[in-house]
């Protein structure tokens, strides 16, 4: 039997048909380049974890939740009238690249060009990915409680901003 053979094989392939409502939420993760556990850093991470929290990252979409792993990050993103997913995670992994290579004082992509996303289809969905999601550190073993780790957030928690992501 012949091998398939798929003429538009890659990540543009991947992206060509998709299609994002906007008013929906989509579970994305991103890995960094290679791999590299660039987040483990607590300076650097805390610099690019409080990218986040810039509107002008998000515009009129919604960040529900985060979490920055070392070698990954995980958001649930509510996508708005005027804008698209891909233009979002545009925003959200540039704004977090720059802020981390800025206090490293290095140059250079920090994340893969691909990322994957899941279409979450009703609350129940949206409720489960963040449970998924804000519990992925203590999946990973790098804490024993959600609450130890600094580096996530969700809209449901209420104002974290003293003290969370390296917040003075």
């Amino acid at each position: 039997m012949p091998p398939l053979v798929f003429p538009h094989a890659g990540h543009a392939a991947l992206r060509r048909h998709r299609v994002h409502l906007p008013g929906h939420a989509y579970l994305v993760t991103a890995t960094t380049l290679a791999r590299q556990p660039f987040f483990s850093e607590f300076t650097p991470t805390c610099a690019a974890a409080r990218r986040h929290l810039d509107p002008d990252v998000c515009r009129d979409s919604r960040l529900l939740a985060w979490v920055l792993m070392p070698d990954h990050g995980h958001w649930l993103v509510q996508v708005g009238d005027g804008d698209h997913l891909a233009s979002i995670m545009n925003r959200i992994k540039s704004a977090t690249a720059r802020a981390y290579n800025e206090q490293r004082k290095r140059t250079g992509a920090l994340w893969a060009r691909a990322y994957h996303e899941r279409l979450l289809r009703d609350d129940d969905a949206v409720r489960g990915a963040a449970r998924y999601l804000v519990a992925n550190p203590v999946r990973a073993g790098l804490v024993k409680r959600v609450g130890d780790y600094p580096f996530w957030d969700a809209v449901w928690i209420g104002d974290r901003s003293e003290g969370a992501v390296g917040a003075p």
